[in-house]
């Protein structure tokens, strides 16, 4: 069925603009269903790329254009620890080889094989768990890991060591790593030994390293969200498509040029 929507606001703006800031798809590939004649503006085909929509007309994108931007597989993974992201080393078990259809959450006409290359847009180490996601979607991949991405990742710690509010000071914004500043985090002591951790950059084993140099030891470090995407209750070591309206509000977060 053809995705319409009536676009209600005051001024007039470009297509691909605006369907970029709904979350639809990033302005390139707005562009590019725009040249292939699979836009519409109140029932006629779009062909100029500057077009602008106007307040009381209706959009349409032919089915095409939604099996379009259906195409790139993106998949989403509750990670064990001692699974790896992405290239294993001798002995290791990538994430993609536990895409099986025993191991999928619900139903899905998507099914990855042996042949299928997924990237992990934001990876977890070894000894992490939690949400993963592995995709084909370059425009998807710029929205979550992209330099520009400002999107945020939430995390579950377990330390070891004492939880002081000076160490927890440094922890939200005083620290650098590989001689660079970090942008500021969220860190929330729940109690005992756990922490709530809210990042908007993704270094190497960035919380791992954060906690050692405030002299903590992360035994357990669990994803939960990545921007507005949530594990939920996705079992352990199952995985699920990723939705359209999943990846359009990921889009929509990053705003995407």
């Amino acid at each position: 069925m053809a995705w319409s929507r009536k676009y209600t606001q005051a001024e007039p703006q470009r297509i691909n603009r605006w369907l970029a800031q709904s979350g639809v798809c990033s302005r390139r590939e707005a562009e590019g269903l725009i040249a292939r004649g699979l836009v519409l503006i109140d029932g006629a085909p779009v062909s100029d790329l500057g077009r602008k929509i106007e307040p009381g007309q209706t959009l349409v994108l032919l089915d095409q254009a939604q099996d379009d931007l259906q195409s790139k597989i993106t998949l989403v993974f509750h990670k064990p620890v001692g699974i790896v992201s992405a290239q294993p080393e001798p002995g290791q078990i990538p994430a993609i080889r536990l895409m099986t259809p025993d191991a999928l959450w619900g139903e899905s006409d998507v099914q990855p094989d042996a042949e299928t290359r997924l990237a992990p847009l934001g990876r977890l180490d070894r000894d992490s768990r939690g949400l993963l996601l592995l995709s084909q979607d370059g425009v998807l991949a710029k929205a979550v890991i992209g330099p520009d991405s400002d999107l945020s990742k939430e995390y579950l710690v377990t330390v070891e060591g004492l939880i002081t509010d000076k160490k927890l000071s440094l922890l939200r914004y005083g620290l650098e790593l590989d001689g660079r500043r970090l942008k500021p985090a969220e860190v929330m002591h729940i109690d005992g030994q756990h922490l709530r951790f809210v990042l908007h950059e993704g270094r190497n084993r960035q919380i791992r390293r954060m906690c050692e140099a405030v002299g903590l030891t992360v035994s357990d470090l669990f994803r939960i969200r990545i921007g507005s995407l949530v594990l939920g209750d996705l079992p352990e070591g199952r995985w699920r498509p990723l939705s359209l309206v999943e990846r359009a509000a990921l889009l929509q977060a990053a705003v995407l040029r």
